[in-house]
């Protein structure tokens, strides 16, 4: 009797899942204070958000250079894959929260010179704006962050300067390059990542910009239990121009005692292979909302 009523409890959620449709949005606005502009973002809502009251556990899903809020909605298929993820069972119904960093200054750090306060943007204004207009948990179990490239980078500079925030970060591909200011900036130049503006304003306070953000300068910052209350993957494609970034914070994580999960797979810094990286990382991320 007890297996029937399983079956059918199980039957009843796949039915509702399958008629249920998922919604993505993909030009909202909000007003930033902060940044004195309109900022836009998407968003991705679950199959079952329209038809239930409860709240959801949130990714937040960064993107890369030359793209905006709807690279991951255009090119890495989001509503698809986190739709199969879901219904298979793979991942645990969520929101994913996608926002632009490519209008004004591109990246996600704060140039206090320039008077440009994206990341105080995103943690006092985004954030919390999403969070009370959607059914979010805002609880640090509940919130995660991912993404790709420069937004890989991203991940791991909110991840470290927010730990309280997160429970998993899982940068793919990250954009992260020497922690040295001169290579850094030679580095900077190799890639083509001042194409699209004027890189003067970051040379002058490079160092202490690298100070605040750079990733493996960080973790010898930060006290290693803040770090490890974080669950880290990282992945990278063993064809990947980026690929070295990825393999020395791989070494420095294991030499600091971050417990932390590292992927290389066959591919290089491309859509396919983000793309097929997604449901791993909506698995991985709803292991950790799932494990307390």
């Amino acid at each position: 009797m007890r297996k029937i009523l399983s079956l059918c409890t199980m039957f009843l959620i796949s039915f509702n899942y399958i008629f249920a449709q998922s919604q993505v949005f993909d030009n909202l606005k909000m007003d930033s204070e902060i940044l004195n502009m309109e900022r836009k973002y998407s968003i991705y809502l679950p199959p079952d958000y329209e038809i239930s009251s409860r709240s959801y556990p949130v990714l937040y899903l960064l993107h890369g250079l030359g793209d905006d809020h709807t690279g991951w909605v255009q090119f890495g298929e989001v509503k698809k894959i986190a739709d199969e993820s879901i219904i298979n069972g793979d991942a645990t119904p969520m929101i994913i929260v996608m926002p632009d960093a490519n209008t004004g200054y591109v990246g996600y750090i704060n140039i206090p010179s320039e008077n440009w306060l994206y990341e105080d943007f995103f943690f006092n204004e985004l954030m919390p704006y999403v969070e009370s207009k959607y059914r979010i948990k805002s609880e640090k179990r509940f919130r995660a962050i991912s993404g790709l490239s420069m937004g890989g980078g991203g991940t791991l500079i909110y991840a470290l300067h927010r730990p309280d925030l997160f429970s998993a970060a899982a940068p793919l591909s990250p954009a992260i390059g020497p922690t040295d200011p001169k290579k850094f900036i030679e580095w900077i130049f190799r890639n083509n990542y001042n194409y699209n503006y004027d890189f003067d304003f970051i040379q002058k306070d490079l160092n202490s910009l690298l100070e605040f953000n750079h990733p493996r300068i960080l973790i010898n910052k930060i006290p290693l239990s803040k770090i490890n209350s974080v669950r880290w993957f990282i992945d990278t494609g063993d064809d990947d121009y980026l690929y070295e970034d990825s393999s020395l914070l791989h070494i420095d994580f294991s030499n600091k005692g971050i417990n932390h999960e590292y992927r290389v797979r066959d591919g290089a810094h491309t859509w396919t292979y983000w793309r097929e990286s997604l449901p791993t990382v909506l698995e991985f991320v709803s292991a950790g909302f799932h494990q307390f």
